[in-house]
Formats: C-alpha cells, structure tokens, sequence
C-alpha cells in the first residue's frame, strides 16, 4: 500500500441528479461507500478512518439534502478542517430542472423536499440549501444529457487517477453501430468486416458469450487474427498509455447488431488483460 493519507471523497448533489450511481461508481473502484450519513455521524466517521487507514483507505460518504440544513452547515465548515487531516474531495453532481422533472416523473419517486409543494418548488428550495456545498465543491458533474454508463466513466476518471504510472481499470465495451458510437472512449474498432454468425439461423438468437458462437467464429482465421492484432497493440502501447497518468482505459467493439462479433471480441479483449493482471470490467451495451 502506497504511503498517503486516507483518502475521502465527499458526494453530494441533487436528488435525481445521479448521486447513487456515481457512489456505485466509487464502489467499483474498490471505494467503502456510505449513502445518506447523519452529519452527526462524521466526526466519528472522520474518526475510523484517520485509526484505521488500512480499512479505510478509500472511502467515499454520499451525502445531501435528506441531512437538513443545519447538518449541512456544519459539513460546509468541517471541510476545511478535515482537509488538513484526509485527502478529500467534494463532487457535486447536478442536472437542469427539465433532467430532474422528467427523472422524478419517470421513476414515481418522491422527491425527499415534497410536502405541500409541488415538485418544481422542491427542486428550486433543495438547490438553494445545496448551493453551498455546491460553491465548495472540487469537481461538478452535470448529468442533464448522461445516461448512467457515461456518468459512472466521469466519476471513474475524475476520481480514479493516481500519482502512479498505472492503469486502475480497462473497461471492454461492446456496441452496435446502428444504435450509434458509444461516447466517452478511448479507443475504438471496428468488426463489421469479420464473418457475421447473423446469418447463420441457429446462431442468430444466441450472443458472441455462447460456445456454439465462439467455436464458429473461430474457425475464421481473419476473426482469430483480428482479436489477436488487438491484443498485441495494447501489449505495445499499454506502457506508454499509463506513463500519461492514465488510470482507467476505455476500450469499445462495435459490429452491426451488438451481438455476436463484438460481444465475442469484447469477452476475449477482456480476458486478455485479466491474465496479464489487470483489473478489468465488460459492458456489452446492447446486451443490457
């Protein structure tokens, strides 16, 4: 374990805005995540971490207008203090009215500010008693047109990065081409000139997961070679790529469907890296 000081990342923001999915995020990222703590709770809180760094050496709290506003208060001017202590970082993660209205009436949530208000009247009243953290805040996630894939890639590459020359994370994104280029990526291939298992009637309902697609794809030396030439440009490059500080890599596989040849190349991309050590993540968009 590198000698620094525990590290906190404090996450507020909006409610709808994205705040639990941004702490999933951290969670992945090996963060210990505590959603909605009371602000009298910190100071003890504050306590663990600073006792037991080995435990708690990322640690990331997800607080916000459910704390009230003298807690909120308090938590605005302990920050200094505790910087002094603790690595920490302040996100704020927000998004327009129109994000926030359309989220809410999707969703049938209940915004935690609705009494006798309408919701409009919650949303204006809960950014006044955030703005504060909002002035405070080290790094601001506006997530009006982010969908949750997108915002976790933000909160990974905003927190995510070291001091070291290491890659934290590669991400292997699998997509389809007609459904459009997935944003956010570092590098992209195209396999839509590879032999299409589409065609063949009792592959067409299974994906590029299923064996009986593995074994026809790779009876196809251009597939096998394709994959392979992939592998090989990252064992190249992957040194240098890091030595620019960067911690998470992003890497997408699109074909025509999403389905078979991406989906295939993304699993054996993946894999790859595993053996080689790295902490690695598949996302097969279309999939999901």
């Amino acid at each position: 374990m590198e000698n620094r000081r525990p590290r906190l990342v404090i996450l507020s923001g909006l409610s709808g805005g994205g705040k639990s999915s941004a702490l999933h995020a951290l969670e992945d990222l090996g963060f210990y995540c505590v959603d909605n703590l009371p602000g009298a709770i910190l100071p003890s809180m504050i306590h663990e971490i600073e006792t037991q760094p080995q435990r708690y050496y990322d640690v990331a709290i997800g607080m916000d207008v459910r704390m009230g506003s003298e807690d909120l208060a308090t938590l605005t001017q302990a920050l200094d203090e505790i910087s002094s202590r603790l690595q920490v970082s302040l996100v704020f993660v927000e998004a327009d009215n129109d994000a926030l209205m359309r989220r809410f009436s999707e969703t049938r949530r209940r915004h935690p500010l609705t009494k006798e208000t309408g919701l409009g009247a919650a949303i204006a009243q809960e950014r006044q008693l955030l703005d504060p953290l909002r002035q405070r805040a080290d790094h601001i996630v506006d997530t009006s047109q982010t969908n949750i894939h997108q915002l976790r890639h933000q909160i990974w590459r905003l927190i995510g990065g070291s001091d070291e020359s290491d890659i934290q994370m590669i991400v292997v994104e699998s997509f389809a081409f007609k459904h459009g280029v997935p944003r956010d990526v570092d590098f992209l291939f195209d396999a839509r000139a590879l032999p299409n298992p589409h065609w063949e009637k009792a592959l067409r309902p299974l994906d590029g997961r299923d064996q009986e697609v593995i074994d026809w794809l790779e009876t196809h030396t251009e597939v096998t070679e394709f994959k392979e030439d992939i592998v090989r440009f990252f064992k190249r490059w992957l040194p240098p790529i890091a030595q620019g500080q960067r911690s998470l890599l992003t890497i997408a596989v699109g074909c025509t469907g999403g389905q078979h040849r991406s989906v295939y190349l993304s699993e054996q991309i993946a894999s790859a890296f595993q053996k080689d050590g790295f902490v690695v993540k598949t996302f097969h968009r279309e999939l999901n």
